[in-house]
C-alpha cells in the first residue's frame, strides 16, 4: 500500500492501543510530483485509520463519499473542514441540533479556495456549539479520557489521528492554538482578515479567524500558502536562528508546573542551537488587553446569535442560554470601551519586537484536561486574537504521562511567514 507518515511525538501506548501517525501533507504532494503516489491513492491513505478509530474518536460530524482527486498543488490532500464553514455538497449544522438538516446554498469562500487549489474535502468535522464552549463528541486520540479542546476538536483530532494531513478551523479565543496544543499537532492562526470569514458562522466577527492543523509548521504553512498564493512557504534550508522574546506575562501564574517547565525547556533548547533569547515584560496597555476580549466577544455573540436565540432558545445548550442571557448586560458603551482598550494595545504591541522577531508562549495552561465536559482554558491565547497576530502551535513535548504541551511562537501583525518560518527552526530543534 503507498503511504507516508510520520510520528511527531513519542506516544504512551498505554493510553491508546493505536500508536499515532500523523500523515504529513508536503511529502504526500511531493510524492505525487514524483510519481511515487497517485492523487487517488493520496486520499485514501487516512482510510485505515478512520475505518480504525471514528468509532472511538468521533471526529467526523459528517464525512465525505469517495471522491475523485482535482488538480492543482493540493490535489491528492484529503482535508477535513470544521462544521462552522458551509459547504454547498454537504451538512453544515454548526454544532447545533438547530440545523441538523441544513446544506447551504453556497460553499464558503475559504471552502471555495480549498476546492481551487486542488484539496479535497474529507468531511466536516465535529465543533463545539456554534464553536463556543459546549462540547462535542470528540476525544483526545492521545488519551481517550482527556478533552482534544475546542472549538476546533474534531480538526485538531482527525490530523493528530492520521484521518488526513490537513485540516481547517477557526478560532474566537484559542480554538486552534489550544487544540493543537492538546492533540500535539501544528496549528497555525493566521493574522485577522488574511484569511476570509464568508460563509463562515460568526460567534463574534471582530475576533474569529480562520486557522490551519497539520502535522509540522512547515505543512500548515504548505496548505496556507497553497490555498491563498501568498508566500507563506516555510524553507527547510535556512538555518538562521530567530531572535526569540521570552514573554513574562501578567497571567503567567495559571501555567501549571509542567507547563512553565516545557517554556523554559523550548527556550534553553533554542539557545543552545545559537538563537539569542531575550526576556521581554510585557507593556502596561497590553497587559490591560487581557480583560477586553471578553466584553467584546459577548456584546458580539449577543447579535451574532440573535436569531437562534430568539427562535430556537429551547434547541440550545443551558449553558449557550444563559451566556447569551449574560451578554445582555455588556452595554454599547462597555463594548466601545473595550475597542478603545484593544486599539491601545495593538499600537504598544510594536515594542514587543523591538529586540525580538518573535515571542515564546505557552499554547494553553497545561496539558489537556481529563473529562470531556471541558475543552480547556483559553487565557493564553485570547490577547493575540484580540490583537489579531499570527500563532503557530509548536508540537513536541509532553508532559510525564504522555499527554502533549505546545509551544506558542507568536509574530507582528502582518508577519505571518515570520512566525512559520520561526515555529518550523524551534520544531526541527526540540525534534532532535
Amino acid at each position: 500500500m503507498e503511504t507516508y507518515r510520520a510520528t511527531l511525538i513519542t506516544e504512551n501506548t498505554a493510553m491508546n492501543s493505536h500508536p499515532l501517525a500523523p500523515l504529513r501533507a508536503q511529502d504526500i504532494a511531493r510524492q505525487i510530483e514524483r510519481g511515487e503516489l497517485s492523487a487517488t491513492a493520496a486520499l485514501r491513505l487516512g482510510d485505515e485509520a478512520t475505518a480504525e478509530r471514528e468509532a472511538d474518536l468521533n471526529i467526523y460530524s459528517h464525512r465525505n463519499p469517495d471522491t475523485e482527486p482535482d488538480k492543482g498543488p493540493l490535489a491528492g490532500i484529503a482535508v477535513g473542514v470544521k462544521d462552522i464553514f458551509d459547504t454547498a455538497d454537504a451538512l453544515t449544522c454548526y454544532g447545533s441540533p438547530i440545523y441538523e438538516d441544513h446544506v447551504p446554498a453556497a460553499d464558503a469562500a475559504l471552502v471555495s479556495m480549498l476546492r481551487r487549489a486542488g484539496g479535497t474535502i474529507a468531511g466536516k468535522t465535529v465543533t463545539t456549539e456554534f464553536a463556543w464552549f459546549t462540547p462535542g463528541a470528540t476525544r483526545n486520540p492521545h488519551n481517550h479520557n482527556h478533552t482534544p479542546g475546542g472549538s476546533s476538536s474534531g480538526s485538531a483530532a482527525g490530523v493528530a489521528a492520521g484521518f488526513f494531513p490537513a485540516a481547517i478551523g477557526s478560532q474566537t479565543g484559542g480554538s486552534v492554538i489550544r487544540p493543537a496544543s492538546f492533540c500535539g499537532v501544528s496549528g497555525y492562526k493566521p493574522s485577522f482578515r488574511l484569511f476570509p470569514t464568508v460563509g463562515m458562522k460568526h460567534f463574534s466577527w471582530s475576533l474569529d479567524t480562520p486557522g490551519f492543523f497539520a502535522a509540522t509548521a512547515a505543512d500548515c504553512a504548505f496548505v496556507a500558502s497553497a490555498m491563498s498564493g501568498r508566500d507563506l512557504y516555510v524553507s527547510g534550508t535556512d538555518e538562521t536562528p530567530p531572535r526569540f522574546g521570552l514573554l513574562a506575562s501578567t497571567i503567567d501564574d495559571l501555567m501549571s508546573v509542567d507547563m512553565r517547565e516545557a517554556v523554559n525547556h523550548a527556550a534553553k533548547r533554542a539557545k543552545a542551537w545559537g538563537a539569542p533569547v531575550t526576556n521581554i515584560e510585557e507593556p502596561t496597555a497590553v497587559a490591560a488587553a487581557h480583560a477586553a476580549h471578553t466584553p467584546i466577544q459577548e456584546f458580539e455573540a449577543r447579535h451574532a446569535l440573535a436569531f437562534e436565540a430568539m427562535n430556537h432558545r429551547d434547541l440550545l445548550s443551558g449553558p449557550l442560554r444563559d451566556y447569551l442571557d449574560n451578554c445582555e448586560t455588556v452595554t454599547p458603551d462597555a463594548y466601545d470601551d473595550a475597542r478603545r482598550i484593544a486599539n491601545r494595545a495593538r499600537k504598544a504591541s510594536r515594542d514587543l519586537f523591538d529586540k525580538c522577531d518573535v515571542l515564546i508562549a505557552p499554547s494553553s495552561t497545561g496539558a489537556a484536561p481529563e473529562g470531556l465536559g471541558f475543552t480547556g482554558d483559553s487565557s493564553f491565547n485570547r490577547l493575540w486574537t484580540l490583537l489579531g497576530m499570527p500563532c503557530v502551535n509548536v508540537a513536541g513535548l509532553a508532559d510525564g504521562t504522555g499527554l502533549p504541551l505546545g509551544i506558542q511562537i507568536i509574530a507582528p501583525f502582518g508577519q505571518d511567514a515570520k512566525a512559520l518560518q520561526a515555529a518550523h527552526w524551534l520544531e526541527s530543534r526540540l525534534a532532535r
